[in-house]
């Protein structure tokens, strides 16, 4: 896995890292991050202070992945976007799906 995550010491909090480029060709890096080893996850953090870059797939993904664990997880948050990605959440009306901060 290339993406970087880091777990809560009680293992309630997953943050997941993403690099420059959020885009198709991360699927499988994604989906591995928040499907392994979160059995006691409550809140999943994407961390996207490292990202330049995200296109419509990135967004699919963020989406997929609250559709999946909307039953064990209570919240979802968005941190750290330089301003040309939070424009793409803004248009995208994603505030209403995560809390973005």
């Amino acid at each position: 896995m290339s993406l970087d995550r880091e777990f809560s010491e009680d293992g309630k909090e997953l943050t997941i890292y993403l690099e420059e480029k959020f885009d198709f060709g991360k699927v499988q890096d994604f989906r591995l991050a928040y499907s392994e080893g979160n059995a006691a996850v409550n809140c999943i953090i994407i961390n996207l202070q490292k990202t330049e870059y995200m296109d419509s797939s990135a967004l699919g993904m963020l989406l997929n992945m609250q559709k999946s664990l909307h039953e064990s997880v209570n919240s979802f948050k968005i941190t750290h976007c330089r301003p040309q990605v939070l424009k793409i959440l803004q248009i995208a009306r994603f505030g209403k799906k995560f809390d973005i901060a």
